[in-house]
């Protein structure tokens, strides 16, 4: 029986050179025939590229024809100074806001809300749910964020993001298909009926993804290591093995009824584009048509 093709979307995070700019323009410019549902745009930690992806937004929504979800956190900023953020956005065109808490700044161990600034995601959410003028977006975790006492603690918060307007989510990533259907059985259970869209990471650097895994609480595998074990010494050999343990994830998130896919580019296209084909996601546009 034939798959259904996902519908897709992408993150990207702003540059901070000039090099970095040119890889980013170019990810988008890759990957902007696949016509994605949307494309995020992250914030640096601690809220450090704040006009960089304001900057990145505006370019990619105008230049690429891409639907472009804003990241926003609450970290280091007042809340006028926040809606501001969203103000300059409406006015730019952009409609979508991925709303966060956002991590803490560096040197600070724990989240810790800014002077006259919103608290938490939900805060946030609210506020921005109250103009009336934008599609809200927040995160979800399959497994405990790292200041989460639980699983069963970030659906109940998960719902009450939802309650305050967010209309879809997308996860953390992670390796096991059914980490995210246990957790989706988890919300629906809780009676959250916002979309939830599994967050991919294609695998550019197993060293790389590990280090990212830590700090975001997602478990990495003992057959995962092992299998990145044998093939530490051949790069294009590695570049295989991720690309196929990314295609089958997402092949069994399908069989399991998921209809959306969210990857995580790491601003560099090719794998996540040829998992992309690889789904049955062809371009409808030709690369030159892309500006």
């Amino acid at each position: 029986m034939a798959r259904t093709k996902p519908s897709i979307s992408f993150e990207f995070f702003p540059p901070k050179t000039l090099d970095a700019s040119f890889r980013l323009w170019e990810t988008a410019r890759a990957l902007a025939p696949l016509a994605p549902d949307f494309v995020s745009v992250t914030y640096g930690a601690g809220g450090t590229t704040r006009k960089l992806t304001h900057e990145a937004v505006t370019t990619i929504n105008r230049h690429y024809g891409l639907e472009v979800a804003a990241h926003l956190t609450c970290v280091e900023a007042t809340r006028a100074e926040t809606m501001k953020i969203v103000q300059d956005y409406a006015d730019a065109g952009i409609r979508e806001i991925v709303a966060l808490r956002g991590d803490a700044p560096k040197g600070q161990e724990r989240f810790t809300p800014y002077p006259d600034g919103f608290a938490h995601s939900i805060e946030l959410i609210e506020a921005i749910a109250a103009r009336g003028d934008m599609t809200i977006r927040v995160g979800a975790y399959p497994e405990p964020h790292p200041d989460s006492s639980g699983t069963d603690a970030d659906v109940a918060w998960l719902k009450r993001k939802v309650e305050a307007g967010a209309t879809s989510a997308m996860t953390q990533f992670f390796f096991d298909p059914e980490t995210f259907f246990r957790f989706r059985d988890k919300c629906e259970a809780a009676g959250i009926d916002a979309p939830i869209i599994p967050g991919i990471l294609p695998i550019q650097s197993w060293s790389g993804t590990k280090r990212f895994a830590s700090i975001c609480g997602t478990s990495v595998p003992q057959w995962a290591e092992d299998a990145f074990a044998r093939v530490a010494d051949d790069p294009q050999a590695e570049s295989e093995l991720a690309t196929g343990i990314c295609i089958e994830l997402c092949e069994k998130l399908i069989d399991g009824g998921v209809d959306q896919l969210h990857f995580y580019t790491l601003n560099r296209p090719e794998l996540t584009r040829d998992v992309c084909l690889a789904l049955g996601v062809k371009p409808t546009r030709k690369l030159e048509d892309v500006a």
